[in-house]
Parts: structure tokens; sequence; C-alpha cells
């Protein structure tokens, strides 16, 4: 007995050794630069490899360059937190970060994986790309963390990209010492990111033929932008934008020259004469200074990764030929009534922007009550903020997105649709577009108030990180609306198609014109906010009550 005892006890010891040593050699994986050891989250169902250098840091010489690969390393580097987000001159409120603090050196991304998927899952891979106006946010925000969406048998990558200043200044010197290139260097990091994750994923369980670029806001822009550029080509497979489309913003879609020559006059404000001496000023001077000037950086028509505006592409069909899903939020625009707004207050705005279209105008944007200008308010804002935009990519990609009869797809006006979708998924000759509009209003929350369904709503829904959002006492159907679209999206990731079992059907939008309404009750219906778009097609205004 005395003997049998020390025995058990180091088999035990033995036991738990290989369990602890087994579990551990499931949290390290070889990449192309070397070996990770990321941790276990959300009762040890998911891994989370985080902070993983995709580029090298874009500092010194290397600001405003193209993103360089990243350096090697010897050993297992350390994958347990967030890199640091890039520096940034615009945070909403709402952004929480679980990051150390913003650096320049920020070119980190993040995988998230089912626990038990292993090199040879082949599991779909989401890439998520954070909004911000280009100007904030970053991968480490709570409401898109990784805990659950891989539940759902993905593989979730999320990541940083320059921003502002840094990410997007277009000048004189700075083409010619790309030869006639410049800006766009956030949207170079997402492309960086990307082919890191084809070069990488498969080790964590990631199929990298199969890839789908989702986004939110500014996210979604960069979706929409993305897949007009050539240099995209075959690191993505499907798309799904939140919120956001390249296609009712002129300044998205300046041409190099015109750029140029606000951001030279900007850089000239410095004091600098060389690029040389821009690149050896502080980072903090640069923040400091494209705050103060109040001067916006954006994607740009470069020449190169953009040869001509976004839109334009679609219209000749150049644009990638994929799966797309996209929408936007019921209240978009909330934020137009912030301060209130009486029909008197509405008709007079009406009358100034459309003068003799004005009763056209109200005829589609009524406010002969309180109540009917408060909605029309709302809803004016958020068509000229998101909603058109969105609207007119759905409609592009619909019309010039089938390469093998460009025909067969005419958004809205086709009617009534003929059959259910399929479930087996796409050809590529058949690249299927899906319309919703997220409907569900909030409850009140700390950054929030409740009863509307605001820009960015439905980023914890889709996610499942309801509980992340401080102060909001969720009820039962935002419980099951995010389940719900969680299926719907990791669907689409899947097979390119959102339905599936248990869950109500989501008709083709380029097929039959109809969308799905995202509410306590999904339903889905025809699209009868169209006249709207066509009235704002004829002569868009200045948006008011900002």
């Amino acid at each position: 007995m005395r003997m049998g005892i020390p025995c058990a006890l180091l088999i035990t010891a033995l036991v738990v050794g290989l369990s602890v040593r087994a579990h551990a050699g499931s949290l390290t994986v070889r990449t192309e630069q070397g070996k990770v050891r990321g941790r276990a989250i959300n009762h040890a169902r998911v891994r989370a490899f985080l902070g993983l250098p995709y580029a090298a840091a874009p500092v010194g010489e290397l600001r405003w360059k193209a993103p360089q690969p990243p350096a090697r390393w010897k050993g297992v580097r350390d994958a347990t937190w967030f890199g640091a987000r890039c520096l940034q001159s615009r945070a909403s409120g709402d952004m929480m970060f679980e990051d150390s603090g913003p650096s320049e050196d920020c070119l980190f991304l993040n995988v998230f994986t089912p626990a038990g998927a292993r090199a040879r899952s082949k599991l779909p891979v989401m890439f998520w790309i954070h909004g911000g106006g280009y100007a904030g946010g970053a991968s480490s925000e709570f409401r898109h963390n990784g805990d659950y969406l891989p539940l759902k048998g993905v593989v979730l990558v999320t990541i940083n990209y320059r921003l502002g200043v840094f990410g997007f200044l277009a000048t004189s010197n700075l083409a010619r010492e790309a030869n006639g290139t410049a800006g766009n260097y956030g949207l170079l990091d997402m492309v960086a990111a990307l082919r890191w994750v084809r070069q990488n994923i498969r080790n964590f369980g990631g199929n990298p033929d199969n890839v789908t670029l989702f986004g939110e806001s500014a996210g979604s822009f960069a979706v929409s932008t993305l897949m007009a550029s050539a240099e995209t080509s075959g690191l993505f497979q499907k798309a799904i934008g939140e919120s956001g489309a390249t296609f009712t913003r002129p300044r998205f879609n300046n041409p190099l020259e015109i750029r140029e020559k606000r951001d030279d006059q900007w850089v000239a404000s410095l004091c600098v004469k060389s690029l040389k001496e821009l690149r050896a000023l502080p980072a903090g001077r640069l923040l400091d200074a494209a705050k103060a000037s109040r001067t916006g950086f954006w994607p740009v028509v470069d020449g190169k990764f953009l040869t001509e505006p976004v839109p334009a592409v679609y219209a000749a069909g150049r644009q990638a030929h994929l799966p797309l899903l996209a929408g936007w939020n019921l209240d978009e625009g909330s934020f137009a009534v912030q301060h209130g707004v009486t029909p008197g207050q509405f008709r007079g705005m009406a009358d100034t922007l459309f003068r003799d279209r004005a009763a056209q105008f109200l005829k589609l944007y009524p406010a002969n009550t309180a109540q009917q200008a408060w909605r029309s308010a709302i809803d004016y804002a958020g068509d000229v903020f998101i909603s058109l935009g969105v609207w007119k990519w759905l409609e592009a990609q619909s019309q010039s997105g089938h390469p093998a009869d460009r025909s067969s797809s005419v958004g809205w006006k086709a009617g009534i649709p003929a059959n259910k979708p399929s479930s087996v998924g796409w050809k590529r000759a058949d690249s299927p577009v899906y319309r919703y509009r997220f409907e569900l209003a909030a409850p009140p929350s700390r950054f929030h108030p409740g009863g509307f369904a605001f820009h960015s709503d439905e980023i914890e829904y889709v996610f499942g990180t309801l509980d992340t959002r401080p102060g909001a006492e969720w009820r039962a159907e935002d419980r099951k609306l995010s389940e719900q679209m969680m299926d719907y999206w990791t669907n689409f990731a899947k097979t390119g198609d959102p339905n599936g079992p248990g869950l109500p059907t989501w008709p083709r939008y380029d097929q039959s014109g109809w969308l799905i309404h995202l509410d306590r009750t999904v339903s889905s219906g025809p699209d009868t906010l169209h006249p709207r778009y066509e009235f704002l097609l004829k002569g868009m205004s200045a948006l008011p009550f900002r």
C-alpha cells in the first residue's frame, strides 16, 4: 500500500504532464516567419493567435511605402496578446480596445480558430476589416473579438492597417519616389495581410482558397474597393459589405493629381524640405498637425492599385466576379435627430436643397407630422450617408457581376423571385448577390440611446459579442437574431449562399430584387425604396444635420 500511493501519484503526474504538453503543442503553429504560440479562449473552445506581424514595421524609411515582408525569428514567438493599434486621429466613443495602446509599428493580425481545427481541416476563412472612417479603429476592439464566430466552423482573421495621414498621404514627392504612384498604403496593408493569409492560414486549419472578405463602414468601403483592384486577384473568393461602399463619395475616387496638390499644401505647412525630413518628423507631430488642420486622408485613384474610379470599374464589369452579400441598417442617419427636427424645419431644408424638386422630395420623404419629419430626417441622412452608396454597389454587381450572362441580372426591376436559392453553392459564371437591411432597434447602452438600428449596430450580432456592449440589457430577440446572423454570415462564407437549415429563406437579390429584413422576425420582400435612390441619383445635395 505504501509503495502503491507514490506509484499512482507518479502515473497521474505523467498523464497530466503529457496532457499539458499535448495542449501546449496544439497552441503552437508554424508560419513562414517562424513558430507562434497562442492561447485558448472561450473555455478552451477557440484558439487565439494574436499580434502576428504580417509586414515589417512601417517606420523610418518605410513610412509611406508599400508594406514590406515581416522579419523571420528563431524559437517560438508569443502570440497571446494583441499588437499595438495603429496611430489614429479619430476613434468613436464606442471603440474599446484590448491592446496596449497606439503605435506607428502596428501591422499585426490575429487568427481565431476552433480548438479542434488542424492543418488539414480546410475551414473557410473570414477576413475582417474594421471601420472607423479610415481614421480610427483596430483589430483589438471588444465587439469584433473571435470568441464565438469560429464556433460556427470558420477561421477568423482580424487586422490592423495604417490610418489617416500614415495610411493615405499622397504627395508629388511620394509619387516621384514610387514611379508615379502614391497613397493607398492602408489598402496595400490589407493586400499584404491577405497574402500572409494565403501563405500561412492552412497551418491554422483554414482553406486559403475559400476566403471571405468582410468589413463594416470604412471596412465595407474597403471591400468594395478591393474588389475593383487587379492587385487582389485570387486573394479572396467572397465578399460581405456592412454599411459602406465607394460609390457616392467623390473624395474616395479623386485622381492622384488632385490629391497631390492638396497634400503638398498640407506638407508645406510642416516646414520640411524633403521626404527625408518629413519621414524624420515624430509621428505624434504628424498626427497633431493632421488633427489641427482637419485634413482628411482617404484612398486615391493612384494609377496602380486603382487605375480608375471604383464605380467606373464596376460599370465596365472589371471588378471581381464573386458572391456578394451587402446591406445597411435601418437608422444609419439617426444622428440627424440628435437635437430634434420639426416638420417646418424639414420642409425648409427641402426647399433650400432641392428647390423645384422639393415637392417630389417631400413625397418620398414626407414631413406632414412631427413623426413623419423625424422619420424622414433619419431616412434622408442615412440614404446620403450610407444607403445610396451600398445600393449602387449592389446594383452594379448585379448588373455586371455575371461574366457569362450580364443581361440576366437587373436588380429590383426583375420583379418577384422565381425560385428559392440553391443550397449547392455557386459557380464563377454565376456570382450571386444578397441584400439585407438590419432593422432591430437596439436597447439603450452606455454609448447609444435605445430605439435605433444605428450605424455599426449590427457588429455585435454578427460576431456574437452582444455582451461586450456596456450597459445594454439584451432581450431574447437580440440573442435569437445574433444566432441567425452568425449562421447566415458563416453559411455564406462556406458556400456563397447564406441559406441553411432552420433559417428563413434569403432570396437572391440579383435574381429577384428581394432583400431580407433582419428584425425580431426575419422576413424577405421586394425593394420598395428604390424611387428614393433614383431621385437622389438625379441630383444629390450636401448632407444636412451635421
